[in-house]
């Protein structure tokens, strides 16, 4: 659990006592915009860390890829039908995660649309995100993630963070978001 990021929903929530909700009420539309991005941003960024937290186990029990003798035999099929191969999932991630330009996220995500996993860039915590597409897997490329460790050398840090990906919380979280199915009701 990432408390920086749920002490900045709070904040934005309850700033002088009034969120989103009671600015719109009030009138204060000057106010309604920065309130919603510093929502958006402290629980996109909650939410990501919490991902990428369970995302992660020690070097001796993740890392590799998803394989079926593993028990995740249907995330190994999603990635090789929406990627081609592990390796070409793995250069799109990594690149991804990589090329952020300063604060971000690499992210594997299922869209519903489709029924396939997509590579997602995110800016700081919320920006560029496809609309319905539900996280699986994360990588984090905020500074603060390497640097103390790798310095400048992102790369470095995010080859090392497929050493210790936990394939069965991805698999899990793969499941769960195919099974809601289409979350985004857009057929009713």
């Amino acid at each position: 659990m990432c408390t920086a990021t749920l002490t900045g929903v709070r904040s934005a929530c309850s700033r002088t006592h009034t969120g989103p909700a009671e600015a719109r009420d009030a009138e204060s539309w000057g106010a309604v915009g920065g309130l919603e991005k510093s929502l958006a941003f402290h629980l996109s960024g909650h939410i990501l860390h919490s991902v990428h937290w369970q995302n992660m186990t020690g070097p001796k029990d993740g890392g590799g890829e998803p394989l079926v003798q593993d028990g995740v035999g249907e995330l190994a099929d999603a990635i090789t039908e929406s990627f081609g191969s592990f390796a070409g999932f793995k250069a799109q991630l990594s690149k991804a995660a990589a090329t952020t330009q300063g604060s971000g996220w690499g992210v594997l995500a299922y869209e519903p649309l489709s029924g396939r996993l997509i590579v997602e860039q995110v800016y700081d915590h919320q920006g560029n995100v496809g609309q319905g597409s539900t996280p699986v897997l994360v990588f984090d490329a905020w500074e603060h993630a390497f640097y103390l460790q790798y310095r400048n050398q992102k790369v470095d840090f995010i080859e090392a963070m497929w050493r210790v990906i936990n394939w069965q919380d991805v698999a899990r979280r793969y499941a769960a978001a195919k099974e809601r199915g289409d979350s985004l009701l857009l057929n009713l």
